[in-house]
């Protein structure tokens, strides 16, 4: 029983050693340049996706109140156009606020484990 037990136990890691193995071999896949993922050599930078999302947020934010103004000051008479720029930018800016909330329940989380 305990020779069997060591047997399956030294097939299961030679199959966890080659997964890990053929895993190793595989490239990372590129990122296209897509700006939350950072800056194309392959590093991946938490904190520089949440700069990217801020500026996002601002930047929606930014050309619903310039569509707002533009509205309300008579330069312009698309008021779909700019309802739908103030949703988007609502939106956005929700999203944000729960990717903020799930990290901050994250990092709480963390701090609760025991060292």
């Amino acid at each position: 029983m305990g020779t069997e037990l060591a047997g399956l136990i030294r097939a299961d890691l030679a199959a966890l050693s080659n997964d890990a193995n053929r895993l190793a071999s595989v490239a990372p896949a590129a990122n296209a340049g897509h700006p939350a993922l950072g800056d194309g050599t392959g590093d991946f930078s938490f904190a520089q996706s949440m700069k990217n999302a801020l500026v996002s947020v601002d930047q929606d934010q930014q050309v619903a109140n310039q569509k707002m103004a533009d509205v309300d000051s008579g330069k312009s008479d698309d008021l779909v156009g700019a309802m739908l720029s103030s949703q988007q930018a609502n939106l956005s800016f929700s999203m944000l606020m729960q990717v903020r909330n799930k990290v901050m329940g994250a990092v709480d989380e963390l701090m609760k484990l025991p060292v």
